[in-house]
């Protein structure tokens, strides 16, 4: 008991408020998805519920993991770390060095399995969370040394940051070296050791966008779009027109212009600009705030965690969302160099949607455990 009067409590039950946040962006992204792709469905496809259709059967997978992750008990996935690991390090390989991999815009980044497309990324996310928890919970003691708290942890992060670069995907690569460098800062590893990592990171980064004229074309687009508003421009630049003429309502549901050929990926990485174009800003500050909802209760989980290792793990799940949800706000208004990051439960992407579906089905099982206050 606190000299407050109030004695913890262990929750028990699911958090409820995490749940329902999940499923109204789910189904929010099922809508979106079939307003910004039906028009370029239908022209290319002759089935304009075609991506829609997909999104619904992703969702009804999700929502499979979600509960099975949900039901299980964690000792589950915390004694086969190593083997979700090197699961994702096997698909990757395979997809970068293999026949395997499916060729789309000069990368190869997806996975054939029968009529669905695997992205091995979007797994790598939730298993390099689950390796970096089981890490940090029990190196406590040590965590503060350069040999054990800080190469191991950049090793294997390393290993899945190369295998992306040879797809490529420098994003990708990015986003895990983000999510290293968050669960290292919670984790106790020295800050003097995260700062000379970004110093060289920083360096690295900048020599492979030089070094690449399609990266660097991107880059120089980023920090002016309308000089190349016809080259690599033109998608911030649609992006601008579509949130610019959403104004403070929208043009309704359905009735937006941009996604009638002029924003390319309307309904991948910029599905949030048709949302901005068709709710105006009214309607995508009301998705905002449940994406808020969803985030406040994810990091609420794990703050409330008594055990290292769920703590760990509840908080990379969350970083996962929050990072994915902060990074395509970013790119969609122009703050950030053009790269794709699917907006969580809403861009169109069965692995993207699966893998938010498992972060929120760990986050549930969590919740359960999770420490909570109640007067005496």
């Amino acid at each position: 008991m606190n000299e407050a009067g109030r004695v913890p409590e262990t929750a028990k039950h699911p958090d409820w408020w995490l749940l329902v946040a999940a499923m109204l962006l789910a189904g929010f992204g099922i809508i979106m998805v079939l307003s910004a792709s039906g028009i370029m469905a239908e022209r290319y496809y002759g089935d304009k519920y075609l991506f829609f259709k997909k999104q619904a059967v992703y969702a009804a997978l999700g929502l499979v993991a979600m509960f099975s992750i949900y039901r299980l008990p964690r000792k589950f996935f915390y004694n086969t770390t190593y083997l979700w690991v090197i699961g994702v390090m096997l698909l990757l390989g395979l997809c970068a060095l293999t026949p395997l991999g499916v060729s789309a815009g000069g990368a190869k980044r997806w996975i054939h399995l029968g009529p669905l497309s695997v992205q091995p990324l979007e797994f790598a996310k939730p298993a390099l969370v689950l390796y970096l928890a089981y890490f940090f919970s029990r190196k406590q003691e040590l965590v503060k040394t350069f040999s054990v708290g800080f190469l191991p942890p950049f090793f294997a992060t390393g290993m899945l940051c190369l295998l992306l670069l040879l797809q490529p995907d420098f994003g990708g690569a990015v986003f895990l070296a983000m999510l290293l460098f968050f669960m290292c800062f919670v984790g106790g590893t020295r800050l003097i050791y995260l700062m000379l990592s970004l110093f060289f990171a920083g360096g690295a980064g900048w020599l492979l966008i030089s070094s690449s004229p399609y990266r660097f074309k991107r880059w120089t687009a980023f920090l002016d779009p309308f000089k190349s508003a016809q080259a690599e421009g033109y998608q911030l630049v649609q992006s601008f027109y579509a949130f610019g003429s959403g104004k403070l309502f929208g043009a309704g549901l359905g009735a937006g212009r941009q996604k009638l050929f002029y924003l390319p990926e309307a309904h991948n990485d910029f599905i949030m600009a048709v949302a901005g174009e068709e709710l105006g800003f009214i309607g995508l500050s009301a998705v905002l705030l449940v994406m808020g909802i969803l985030l406040w209760r994810a990091f609420s989980i794990a703050y409330r965690q008594e055990d290292l290792q769920d703590r760990f793990t509840a908080f990379g799940m969350a970083a996962i969302l929050a990072l994915g949800c902060v990074l395509n706000l970013a790119v969609v208004l122009g703050t950030v160099p053009p790269k794709g990051v699917p907006m969580p439960f809403v861009s169109y992407g069965g692995s993207s949607l699966i893998v938010c579906f498992v972060c929120v089905g760990f986050l549930l099982n969590l919740s359960r455990s999770a420490v909570r206050w109640r007067k005496s």
